[in-house]
C-alpha cells in the first residue's frame, strides 16, 4: 500500500500529523508513506523513519509570483514528480482549500474530513471519501482520528510523534549542558512575552546553574534575542540556524520555555521538557501536546508570570 500525506503549513500544524505516521506504520508496517509539504518545513517529516519521499510544494512563494515562469516551472515539475506514483490513498489532514487542490495533483482515491469537520467546508468537494472528526478535539487527535477512519483502526494507540534528533552536531557557540532553550519568537506580536518577563525568568535559571540560550529566525527575532542574552548572565544568543539544527539544539536541553511557535511544540516532539506560554490564543486545541514533559500556561488574554513558568518547570521534568 502506498500513501500520500497532504500537510503543508505550518510548521506547528506540521509536527501536529507526524503521529499520524507513526499510527498508520504500526498498522501497516509493509505501508509506503509520502508526504506533501511546504518546502521551509520539509526537514520536519524528513526526521521520521517511516516517511519515503517528500515532495516539496511554495505555495506562499508561487502566490506572489504568479506570472512568473519560473513559478509555473516549479508547479509543473511537482505535479510531474507528484504523478509518478499510484497511491492507494491521497489523505489531505489539512482540510484547506489550497491543500485539497493540491491533493487533486496526485493520482489516488482523495480522503479528508467532512464539510462539517473541516475548516474550509469548500475543500470537502474535492475528495472523494469523507470522515467526519469532532471540532472539538486536539489538532493532534483530530489527525489521528482522521486516518484511524479511513484506514479502519481504532485511534488509541499510543501517541508517537516518531522523531529524534539526528547524532549531535559540534557548535562551538552551545554552551555546555545543562542549558534551556528559550524560545522568544512567534507569528504575531500578541503572543509575545514581555522582555522583563524573559530577563526575570533567564536571571533565575542562571542562579540554578541553567544557562539560557536563545534562538530567533528574522533579524527582528535575532535582535530580541541579542538583547536579552546582553541582560541575562551567562546567556548566549545563537547564530542562525536550520531547523536540522534546531532540532539537536531542543533534543540536548534540559528544558524548554516557549511562546506560541511551531518550536516549542517541535521540543514536545522532541520529548524536551517544556513549558509553553499562551497569552492570545486558547491552548485547549492548539498547545502543546504530548504523552508527558509539557505544560501549558496562559490563554487568550491572559499573561503567565514568570513565577508561575519556573514553578512549572519541576513537573514536566520529573
Amino acid at each position: 500500500m502506498r500513501i500520500l500525506i497532504v500537510k503543508t503549513s505550518s510548521l506547528g500544524d506540521v509536527i501536529h500529523n507526524l503521529p499520524v505516521v507513526s499510527d498508520i506504520r504500526r498498522h501497516f508496517p509493509d505501508a509506503v508513506i509520502d508526504w506533501c509539504v511546504e518546502e521551509n518545513f520539509a526537514a520536519i517529516p524528513r526526521l521520521h523513519p517511516a516517511v519515503a519521499e517528500v515532495f516539496t510544494v511554495a505555495v506562499r512563494r508561487w502566490r506572489k509570483h504568479l506570472f512568473c515562469r519560473q513559478t509555473w516551472r516549479e508547479m509543473a515539475a511537482f505535479r510531474a514528480r507528484v504523478r509518478a506514483h499510484a497511491y492507494d490513498v491521497v489523505l489531505d489532514t489539512q482540510g484547506l482549500l489550497k491543500s485539497a487542490l493540491i491533493a487533486t495533483q496526485a493520482i489516488g482515491p482523495r480522503c479528508g474530513y467532512d464539510a462539517a469537520s473541516i475548516r474550509e467546508p469548500l475543500a470537502a468537494r474535492f475528495y472523494q471519501r469523507h470522515y467526519a472528526v469532532s471540532q472539538t478535539e486536539h489538532a493532534v487527535v483530530r489527525n489521528r482520528k482522521l486516518a484511524a477512519a479511513v484506514f479502519g483502526y481504532a485511534a488509541d494507540g499510543p501517541l508517537d510523534y516518531g522523531i529524534a534528533a539526528p547524532p549531535a552536531a559540534a557548535f562551538a557557540w552551545l554552551p555546555p549542558a545543562p542549558y534551556a532553550v528559550l524560545l522568544t519568537a512567534t507569528s504575531r506580536d500578541d503572543k509575545l512575552w514581555p522582555e522583563d518577563h524573559w530577563r526575570e525568568l533567564g536571571h533565575q535559571l542562571q542562579a540554578q546553574g541553567c544557562r539560557a540560550v536563545l534562538p530567533g529566525g528574522s533579524a527582528v527575532e535575532r535582535d530580541r534575542a541579542a538583547r536579552l542574552a546582553t541582560a541575562i548572565p551567562d546567556a548566549v544568543a545563537a547564530p542562525p540556524l536550520s531547523i536540522a539544527d534546531l532540532v539537536t539544539v531542543l533534543a540536548g536541553a534540559r528544558e524548554t520555555i516557549g511562546v506560541d511557535t511551531g518550536l516549542t511544540h517541535l521540543a514536545v516532539a522532541l520529548k524536551t521538557p517544556t513549558v509553553a506560554l499562551y497569552t492570545a490564543t486558547d491552548p485547549g486545541l492548539t498547545g502543546v501536546f504530548g504523552v508527558a514533559s509539557h505544560c501549558n500556561l496562559g490563554g487568550k488574554g491572559q499573561l503567565p508570570t514568570p513565577a508561575e513558568a519556573l514553578a512549572a518547570l519541576p513537573a514536566v521534568s520529573g
